[in-house]
């Protein structure tokens, strides 16, 4: 299963969940891999020190020779790997320009990996351009966080219109994995109702779990730790946890024979 975690809203978690739940996954001994698309580097910073790496994710998609098993780094956690990213990936889009296969670059070249892994999970920065678009082509899935706030659905529309010209042509067999509500302060009417809003719009995609708004995820990037090694008992990392058992039944149930 890949995973793409998109949203173009920036500070919605989106980083934040692609860090913790690559790390769940590993922790629960499913083969992990995950491949940061964002310039700014957070997911990668979060496991490795970037910058003794000669090459990220940026020399892979923009060189023919060059191949994940050259870049893939181990981490920490025992199952887990990771595809860095580097500033030199803010470059990508002027390099693409006019290439044919642009759209489609990291899902060539992920083939050559992507059977050694349960679960490859891919960050992407926080807009529409060729880099989300590489990643949407190249997963299966798509998870959506959505931040708890008054403009929560601002630009969806954007999004899901880009989701449908990408099953269109370029990836029919995409699906929304699901949508997943973060920086949520339930003890508030207004969260409490951009919930309710959230789920009129995409109804069951939901998922049941909410990721709070919580200090110590704030935190946790700042030392760069996933939350489960910074605050393993902290309410941010329970939900992380029920996250991800959501995201293995999903699947699961993907797999199955009526689907």
């Amino acid at each position: 299963m890949i995973i793409t975690v998109t949203n173009q809203k920036g500070g919605v978690g989106k980083t934040t969940t692609a860090i913790n739940l690559s790390a769940a996954l590993a922790m629960k001994g499913h083969k992990t891999l995950l491949v940061d698309m964002d310039p700014q580097s957070n997911s990668s910073v979060s496991f490795v020190d970037v910058h003794p790496l000669e090459k990220s994710v940026f020399e892979v998609l923009t060189n023919s020779r060059e191949t994940f098993s050259n870049i893939i780094v181990p981490t920490a956690f025992e199952h887990l790997s990771l595809a860095p990213s580097k500033i030199s990936l803010a470059k990508l889009e002027s390099r693409l320009i006019g290439e044919l296969d642009s759209i489609f670059r990291l899902k060539d070249q992920l083939e050559e990996v992507v059977d050694d892994y349960e679960y490859i999970i891919i960050d992407t920065p926080p807009t529409l351009g060729i880099i989300t678009v590489n990643g949407l082509v190249a997963a299966t899935h798509v998870l959506i966080p959505i931040q708890s706030s008054y403009f929560a659905l601002e630009g969806t529309e954007d999004l899901l219109e880009t989701l449908g010209k990408i099953k269109d042509r370029p990836n029919p067999d995409l699906e929304v994995l699901g949508v997943l509500i973060t920086i949520h302060d339930k003890r508030t009417l207004l969260a409490r109702d951009i919930k309710e809003q959230v789920e009129q719009v995409f109804g069951e995609k939901v998922f049941s779990t909410c990721i709070s708004k919580s200090v110590r995820l704030e935190e946790s990037p700042a030392y760069k730790e996933p939350i489960f090694t910074f605050a393993p008992r902290s309410t941010g990392a329970i939900e992380y946890a029920n996250l991800c058992e959501e995201v293995i039944k999903r699947g699961k149930k993907k797999k199955g024979p009526t689907q």
